[in-house]
């Protein structure tokens, strides 16, 4: 997971979790209020109601204008009775005059001179309703009662849109939240992005390459550590490579005077001895040149000149045999996606390879393409197990180097550092039923 992704998932917890905090409280409150504004407003118009009422229970007409009244204030239904609980006034109309409500709860507690208020389940509209209750009093005892009933279902519907616009504020909020921190995200890990490509370009071989000074302070004080760092490394291996190629240069120059001297002793000798001890110094001479030829290579491994290619396997494999023509054969294989190297870095490593099992495994290599790697077989003795990574280390040329033909010992380290360069190694293991496999391999171009 990314730091932006970790960014914005810590600022959208955070978010959500002050917006639940905030919006939870203020949903309860709203819908609190609101029921306790509307119970008010039931209780007022009983009040109105009720107060109208008092001495004009003998006067039907006078009860039903104000019954008609006050239930369009109130939005609901408006019904009086007299003491007996028979209804006197209706506001829904004349088929309830005269019915018996004597037995309904609220008008019970209104003729005794209670106030009386409940949420319920209407039987007869099959839902909710708020009924409110008064006596009416005449000299301070009541005679006869004012219910108010309304449906609460208009109530619950402004208290949910009420909440949805709370959660669709919370929402906004939210949105709008994020995409303040995406920016801040990107802020945060955009210069820690290129830092890192910088970074990779580095670890390829590119070591002119600096970062970008930018961000907050301590960003800017990383990239300035880092190009720092890129600059001292870059002069070091600057100076490195300059080193072995002013000592290589100088090397060869006294390297070839002593091989001309030689060779003029060599044509002036006049024994069998002095000759044979003249042509080993010749090749211990030609030995020496070849060791520092390779430290220059090896010195340069490390570094990307040519750029990766994708290249064809088994193209390399037959162009590695046709440049050894005697004892190297190709054997066809399935075909195989490209591998990404420098195709000349990969012709060192196999030309390496080859004449190591040319030298060491008895004459015959067999070059076997497959997908991400070259096999080079030989049938030699093989390598004693102990040395499989020891041939590895710079002019170790182990047991079977030593009492073979002479060598500088470095041609196995400078295949596996120039495979290693792109992402690939070099590996010897011993065949069953004899000889030695050296194996080359690279990642498969996109892989």
């Amino acid at each position: 997971m990314s730091l932006r992704t970790r960014l914005l998932l810590a600022l959208a917890y955070v978010l959500l979790l002050a917006i639940v905090a905030l919006e939870v409280p203020l949903a309860l409150n709203l819908r609190d209020r609101v029921d306790a504004e509307v119970r008010a407003g039931a209780r007022s118009q009983a009040e109105v109601a009720a107060a109208t009422s008092a001495g004009q229970l003998r006067r039907p007409a006078e009860l039903q204008r104000i019954a008609t009244t006050v239930a369009r204030s109130a939005r609901g239904r408006v019904l009086i009775v007299d003491a007996r609980g028979r209804v006197v006034a209706d506001s829904a109309g004349e088929d309830a005059l005269g019915a018996d409500y004597s037995t309904r709860p609220e008008i019970v507690a209104a003729l005794r001179g209670d106030t009386f208020q409940e949420q319920r389940r209407s039987e007869t509209l099959d839902e909710e309703i708020l009924a409110t209750a008064l006596p009416v009093l005449t000299r301070g005892e009541p005679e006869g009662a004012v219910r108010v009933t309304q449906r609460v279902d208009a109530v619950n519907r402004a208290t949910r849109s009420s909440i949805l616009g709370l959660i669709a504020i919370g929402g906004i909020v939210l949105l709008l939240g994020l995409a303040a921190g995406a920016l801040i995200a990107r802020q945060i890990a955009g210069p820690l992005r290129r830092l890192d490509a910088a970074a990779a370009r580095v670890s390829e071989g590119d070591l002119s390459v600096r970062a970008k000074v930018e961000g907050s302070q301590e960003q800017r004080s990383l990239a300035g550590t880092f190009n720092q760092m890129t600059a001292r490394l870059e002069r070091l291996v600057e100076g490195q490579r300059e080193f072995v190629a002013d000592a290589s240069h100088q090397l060869r120059t006294p390297l070839s005077g002593l091989r001309l001297r030689l060779e003029e002793a060599r044509a002036q000798a006049r024994d069998r001895d002095t000759e044979e001890e003249i042509d080993g110094a010749l090749v211990e001479v030609d030995r020496l040149s070849a060791m520092v030829t390779e430290l220059l290579l090896l010195s340069q491994a490390g570094e990307a000149d040519a750029p990766a290619e994708p290249v064809d396997l088994a193209a390399a494999a037959r162009r590695a045999a046709e440049r050894f023509p005697d004892g190297v054969r190709t054997v066809s294989g399935a075909p195989a996606p490209p591998v990404r190297v420098a195709p000349a870095d990969l012709d060192r490593a196999l030309d390496a390879l080859i004449e190591n099992a040319l030298h060491y495994g008895g004459g015959s290599v067999t070059l076997v393409p497959r997908p991400g790697a070259v096999d080079v077989l030989d049938e030699g003795p093989g390598i004693d197990p102990a040395e499989l990574e020891q041939v590895f280390e710079r002019f170790h040329r182990g047991g079977a180097g030593r009492a073979g033909p002479p060598g500088t010992g470095l041609g196995l380290p400078i295949a596996r550092e120039l495979m290693r360069r792109w992402g690939g190694d070099v590996r010897l293991a011993n065949r069953e039923g004899g000889g030695a496999a050296a194996t080359v391999e690279l990642p498969l171009d996109g892989a």
